[in-house]
């Protein structure tokens, strides 16, 4: 059983629901689609969301709020500033728990709450709260720390732009490594073959 994965329900594709419920909105939830997400980004993210940390997490962002990805930046914030972190409908959205299990997010939250026997909009209240007490961090609205950007699930169109950006970005670094290869050991030109002779 694993915490946080999940899909969305029209596409399959797969997220990483950073928080079930949002304050004052809880029919919506904060996700990171991961095939979003660069190589490095996509792997820490994973490695937490596997960790004894991650799994203990009521919602996985109040972790991500104190995890630094590969290069020194704050997970949490970076993921929100480049647009990776998006608000969807909890009824869009597909938790996986294993490979053959799957419940609607917004049931999950129905569930959950009527176990802790509140409303659902006070469960999107209680979450952050409980969570950061546990994890003796300031409390905080978790919407609000998190600055997520409000918007519905990224269009095809959308979702080409960032990967283009992407791979601009991938194309120029690769530039650079092969330049400062060059730099280092030029490399060897292959001889061109000799032209056979063709009888008449």
């Amino acid at each position: 059983m694993l915490k946080h994965v999940g899909r969305m329900a029209n596409n399959k594709r797969k997220v990483v629901v950073a928080y079930k419920v949002v304050p004052d909105d809880e029919h919506n939830c904060i996700v990171v689609t991961t095939e979003n997400l660069m190589a490095e980004e996509h792997d820490a993210l994973i490695k937490l969301v596997e960790s004894a940390s991650g799994q203990q997490s009521e919602d996985l962002a109040t972790v991500m709020a104190r995890t630094p990805l590969p290069d020194g930046r704050n997970m949490l914030a970076s993921f929100h500033h480049t647009g990776k972190m998006v608000k969807v409908p909890t009824n869009t959205v597909e938790m996986t728990p294993t490979a053959n299990d799957h419940i609607m997010l917004d049931e999950l939250n129905n569930l959950i709450a009527s176990q802790r026997g509140v409303t659902l909009r006070e469960l999107a209240m209680l979450n952050p709260s409980k969570a950061d007490r546990k994890n003796n961090t300031p409390a905080q609205p978790a919407v609000e720390s998190a600055q997520v950007q409000e918007t519905a699930v990224l269009t095809d169109d959308e979702l080409a732009s960032q990967y283009r950006s992407q791979a601009s970005t991938m194309y120029k670094e690769a530039k650079r490594l092969r330049e400062q290869a060059e730099e280092l050991a030029p490399a060897k030109k292959k001889a061109a073959p000799k032209a056979t002779k063709t009888r008449a």
